[in-house]
């Protein structure tokens, strides 16, 4: 399986780092997992000559006019994290030496892959328009605005198909890693998550931070703290618009617009949010919680959660701070 890395300028240092060990271990694995005629030859690939950790690190790359066409091609984050940087480090003429690589390599049948802020690299090709993406959390509103033919879906952690695959943020480069060599060997990809010691992690949703997305907003913001004082109250779709001086109509828009979610779909996100705190940060029953946050009973919190964020109760409760 040829892959190649495609290193860009003041690439992120541990999302590099990460996927090169990442297959580098699958190699060493392989015969311990039966699968010895499974091997990842890995390249690190530039569109420049020198190329830069975002520490200021120099990565040795190989020029993509010397190499063949790869099965699959992985974009690590770039070195910005933040939106405004971002967006900066989009408009440089090596992501858009890039952008015409990945097409290239796309519409000869490789595999298109990234990370992280890999993935805005990758959307900034239009290659995926009309597909299904993630991103990491917290990018999700400038993801949403650059690329709206894009279906965002950022609460996962991997969104993956035969023609390409996204990861959430920085250290979902090793889901990532880990999942492009399942498609090979799910018994490999297994016993190489087991030396990492790290598991499967359907979903990011358990590390987002909401209000820290609503900051984009004002309205949005208004419409958080009024959400946050009315959990364990019934949802009142008029009584939200209310609280924030505005229609029903605008709201439930603007919360499309920026996050892409209906006001319902936000305000159980902050009920899972609060559930998630109290069962790692108290011993209340799964009921009392589950009556704190507006629900019925146990049961229906316990379903949430594990449709929300793919973990039981117990396996949070065990990750208590």
């Amino acid at each position: 399986m040829r892959i190649h890395v495609l290193a860009l300028d003041e690439v992120f240092d541990t999302g590099l780092s990460t996927i090169l060990d990442t297959f580098s271990i699958a190699n060493d694995l392989a015969e311990s997992a039966g699968t010895s005629s499974v091997h990842f030859e890995v390249t690190v690939v530039g569109v420049r000559h020198r190329v830069r950790t975002s520490h200021g690190l120099s990565v040795p790359v190989i020029s993509a006019a010397r190499l063949e066409r790869p099965d699959i091609v992985l974009i690590p984050a770039l070195g910005a994290k933040m939106p405004q940087t971002l967006q900066v480090a989009l408009e440089r003429r090596d992501v858009a030496d890039a952008g015409e690589l990945l097409r290239e390599w796309s519409d000869g049948g490789s595999l298109v892959s990234a990370a992280c802020t890999g993935t805005f690299v990758l959307a900034n090709t239009s290659l995926l328009d009309g597909q299904s993406a993630t991103t990491s959390w917290w990018l999700a509103p400038l993801f949403r605005e650059r690329y709206p033919n894009v279906k965002l879906e950022e609460s996962r952690m991997v969104v993956g198909s035969s023609r390409f695959a996204t990861a959430g943020a920085a250290l979902a480069h090793i889901d990532l890693a880990l999942w492009l060599v399942r498609r090979s060997s799910p018994a490999l990809a297994a016993l190489t998550g087991r030396f990492l010691v790290i598991d499967p992690r359907p979903s990011q949703a358990v590390f987002m931070i909401p209000d820290h997305l609503m900051h984009t907003d004002p309205l949005i913001e208004r419409f958080e703290q009024w959400a946050r004082q009315h959990l364990a109250d019934g949802f009142s779709l008029s009584a939200g618009a209310n609280a924030t001086g505005t229609s029903e109509r605008t709201l439930a828009r603007r919360l499309r617009t920026v996050l892409g979610k209906t006001p319902l779909s936000y305000f159980q996100d902050l009920r899972v949010e609060r559930a998630v705190h109290l069962l790692q940060t108290s011993n209340d029953s799964i009921d009392l919680i589950a009556a704190r946050v507006g629900y019925a009973n146990g049961v229906t919190l316990r379903t949430l959660l594990r449709r929300r964020i793919g973990r039981s109760v117990s396996e949070l409760r065990a990750g208590k701070r």
